[in-house]
């Protein structure tokens, strides 16, 4: 086996609570109770129609409803996501008011392996919704029709089969390491500025297959052949006929799963994040937009905040290892 590769979240006191201390708390529920008075800007760092807009647009359709207050969705889409996010802490107000879709472990990887601006330290988890893998796609007429299929053309002609994801250092890009770990073989990482258009690669034939967003591939069936899932167990909701990579025998595991979410700049107070995360969560188990969501291929998974914090801590710890010793500018130059 060769070494990895460069691919690589009151009890009531009666007659002891001093009148000032009262006070104090009434001012802080009044303060929470006031929040929101006006519409939050979610910045979704991805192209408008991409599988994170489609589902950030359905997922805070009821914001209204559940903050009393509207959220706009703002699109500021480059490099991977980091255009948007850097825009999120450089830019964004610390009141509560802007906020970001995110996706993990997209903005964690690029945070170590590039110069952002952003990391798990100076960004705050709201609430998540979605839970997104990975899955393996060619094109309809492709003379693949499963990963042992690709594994053994690779093998063949190394560093021949051309593969497109959402950018370097995206779900797409880890799913792509692991399955190069998994089967040892070479391939060509061709990252693009997202997944809408690196699906266009693939159903276009400009290059041989690639990794995308099941919900993404979900909804475009008719163009594709779908070969593999980079998750644990299958989706058999959304493609019960596609084995996980597991199942295909390639140790391919749930790292790359895109989660899916809401955060806010570090500065926020407590009291706003926890209306926040409490408003969201209750939002996205709404029924209607879990069936919308179910509709689009969109696979979720609700998490608040204090479940998210150990998520993001755990996440950055597998990528701290996957990634370690990899030459950003050496995979710049081979993409």
């Amino acid at each position: 086996m060769k070494n990895k590769r460069q691919l690589k979240i009151v009890k009531t006191l009666v007659g002891i609570v001093s009148g000032s201390s009262l006070l104090m708390m009434g001012s802080l529920a009044s303060a929470a109770e006031d929040f929101p008075t006006q519409p939050l800007n979610m910045v979704v760092s991805y192209s408008a129609g991409g599988a994170t807009d489609f589902q950030a647009r359905i997922a805070s359709s009821k914001s209204e409803q559940y903050l009393g207050e509207p959220t706009a969705i703002v699109n500021r889409p480059g490099a991977g996501g980091q255009v948007g996010w850097n825009y999120l802490v450089q830019k964004g107000k610390q009141d509560g008011y802007d906020i970001a879709a995110y996706n993990v472990p997209h903005f964690i990887a690029q945070s170590l392996m590039y110069d952002t601006h952003y990391s798990i330290d100076n960004l705050e988890p709201i609430a998540n919704w979605g839970a997104d893998p990975a899955v393996l796609i060619v094109g309809k007429d492709s003379q693949f029709d499963t990963v042992d299929e690709l594994v053994n053309y690779a093998e063949e002609n190394p560093g021949k089969v051309t593969m497109s994801g959402a950018g370097l250092f995206v779900g797409h890009h880890i799913a792509a390491v692991q399955l190069e770990n998994a089967a040892d073989i070479d391939l060509q990482y061709i990252p693009t500025s997202g997944g809408v258009d690196a699906l266009r690669l693939v159903v276009g034939g400009q290059v041989m297959a690639g990794f995308n967003n099941l919900s993404d591939a979900y909804r475009n069936q008719d163009r594709l052949k779908i070969l593999g899932v980079a998750d644990t167990e299958r989706h058999s909701d959304f493609l019960p006929d596609v084995p996980t990579f597991q199942e295909s025998g390639y140790e391919v595991d749930d790292s790359s799963v895109n989660m899916r979410g809401v955060m806010a700049p570090s500065g926020v107070s407590e009291e706003r994040l926890d209306v926040l995360s409490e408003k969201f969560v209750e939002m996205f188990n709404d029924e209607e937009i879990q069936a919308k969501l179910k509709k689009g291929g969109a696979p979720m998974r609700v998490m608040d905040r204090e479940e998210l914090k150990e998520m993001w801590k755990e996440r950055k710890a597998y990528l701290d290892e996957l990634f370690e010793g990899f030459d950003v500018e050496e995979i710049k130059e081979e993409s």
